[in-house]
């Protein structure tokens, strides 16, 4: 039987030799220009461009003005019910939000339906810059019945936790559902993250839950691909009893 040989790209093994550079420069360390990496590696600058995009999207470099530098780790943050700004904390991060808007309008008939309000009902709709160490990593949508939350927009702080504002008013989140998809920013969604509208993207939409299964929340978070990742812990599903 003949076998097909297939060769790594060469921007792959460029790739491979600058990651091992990575560790020796140090996060925020600029890297050496195209031109240097080209004659260092014996390549292209398109090569070595292609090398770099790989490494940028993986989230090993950042773009830091006109130039490129050694990016620090990922956040990684548990896929739980829970406060973000907790989350972060636990980690030794440094969590923060930026206000993009407060406001509150009137809901659609999707919108409605998912929060269990008639159509028209007002909504309080929350779009905060998620901060992390001070960089923008993520930007979050949160729509809420404003009827059930009628003093927020006076009395809560958008710099800081959401799910500790609505625990305090005494409600409890008990159980959410969740979706979690790959998507591109849109122009203004990338600009306020400070990326590449060609950047990879997180997508979450989740819909929360009280202990007697009402609608609290619904919320969109963009999350930055190249700063942001996501575990859980998985168990084997129970299986109904006959």
């Amino acid at each position: 039987m003949n076998t097909v040989e297939v060769r790594e790209p060469k921007y792959r093994m460029v790739a491979d030799h600058l990651t091992a550079l990575l560790e020796e420069l140090g996060e925020g360390v600029p890297i050496p220009t195209e031109r240097e990496l080209a004659g260092r590696f014996a390549v292209s600058r398109v090569t070595v461009r292609q090398a770099v995009q790989e490494l940028l999207v993986a989230g090993r470099l950042r773009r830091q003005g006109r130039g490129t530098v050694v990016a620090g780790p990922k956040v990684v943050q548990r896929l739980v019910l829970g406060s973000y700004t907790e989350g972060l904390a636990a980690q030794g991060r440094r969590p923060g939000r930026r206000l993009v808007s407060a406001e509150r309008v009137p809901a659609t008939a999707e919108l409605a339906a998912e929060l269990g309000i008639a159509e028209g009902d007002e909504v309080i709709v929350l779009e905060r810059v998620l901060l992390a160490d001070g960089n923008p990593v993520g930007l979050e949508d949160t729509r809420m019945p404003a009827a059930r939350f009628p003093r927020l927009l006076a009395e809560f702080d958008p710099e800081t936790s959401l799910y500790a504002y609505v625990r305090a008013t005494g409600v409890e989140y008990e159980t959410a559902t969740e979706r979690i998809e790959t998507v591109l920013a849109a122009p203004r969604e990338a600009m306020l993250l400070e990326t590449n509208p060609a950047a990879p993207m997180l997508l979450l939409n989740r819909l929360s839950y009280d202990p007697e299964g009402r609608p609290i929340e619904r919320v969109r978070s963009l999350y930055r691909g190249d700063r942001f990742s996501f575990v859980t812990t998985l168990r084997p599903e129970v299986p109904p009893v006959s």
